[in-house]
């Protein structure tokens, strides 16, 4: 397999690998990420798990289609099948928020001396809610475009997190995404995102829907806030 079949999340994961490390990558499908650090010699090892029979045979064929070696394979649910001390770097990609957030809250061992590589596609704002208040702090964000929507990805370790107000749950917080070369499109897709469903609930009058008006309305002027102190330090 050649080297660029990396899509561009994946290439912003493998970016963010440090050399050396023992990975783990959950929910591998087809074992890409892993075959390209194995290629590029970044990682010393690797476990490639999934939950899927089919997916982790295809990931097997495709590592020893490219003469990869020094991975372990893993049939599991998310971290079960894996113990602390087989890997140092571990990627969750391409799930929804709330899935990864169930990952970790069932390995609370990722907290200690492990960097987190996560990549949700759905839900960021779970996802990111979740470290905060469970015992993880985000140091770093990257805005991705793939197949023209755009995806962040995360990288956390264990430790207390810095405070978020509600837009930054669902974008990142500000220091970390302001000088992504996305950041502006990031807050443009989730103003539009929320203006919508605001005129989706203006004509109603249930009192669940007032709360969520109020709720999206606080989040949609945060956000206005973030993009007008973004031109001001321009």
């Amino acid at each position: 397999m050649e080297r660029n079949k990396l899509s561009p999340r994946l290439k912003a994961i493998a970016d963010m690998v440090e050399n050396g490390v023992r990975l783990a990558d959950i929910g591998t499908d087809h074992g890409y990420l892993v075959i390209r650090l194995l290629q590029d010699g970044i990682v010393s090892g690797a476990v490639a798990a999934d939950i899927r029979p089919g997916p982790l045979s295809r990931a097997r064929e495709n590592v020893r289609e490219a003469g990869a070696e020094g991975v372990s394979f893993r049939l599991c649910d998310g971290l079960a099948g894996i113990s602390p001390e087989e890997a140092d770097t571990i990627v969750i990609a391409g799930m929804g928020g709330e899935t990864i957030a169930g990952i970790l809250d069932r390995a609370p061992w990722t907290k200690m001396d492990k960097q987190l590589l996560l990549q949700p596609m759905s839900r960021a704002e779970i996802l990111r809610k979740f470290l905060a208040e469970n015992g993880y702090r985000i140091l770093e964000e990257r805005i991705v475009e793939d197949a023209g929507k755009l995806y962040s990805v995360l990288r956390a370790v264990g430790g207390e997190s810095e405070a978020y107000n509600e837009s930054e749950y669902r974008v990142g917080r500000y220091d970390l995404i302001c000088r992504e070369r996305l950041f502006l499109p990031l807050i443009e897709q989730q103003e539009k995102k929320i203006s919508t469903a605001l005129k989706g609930l203006a004509i109603s009058d249930r009192e669940e829907d007032q709360a969520r008006r109020q709720y999206l309305g606080l989040v949609l002027s945060q956000l206005m806030e973030m993009r007008e102190k973004y031109a001001e330090s321009k």
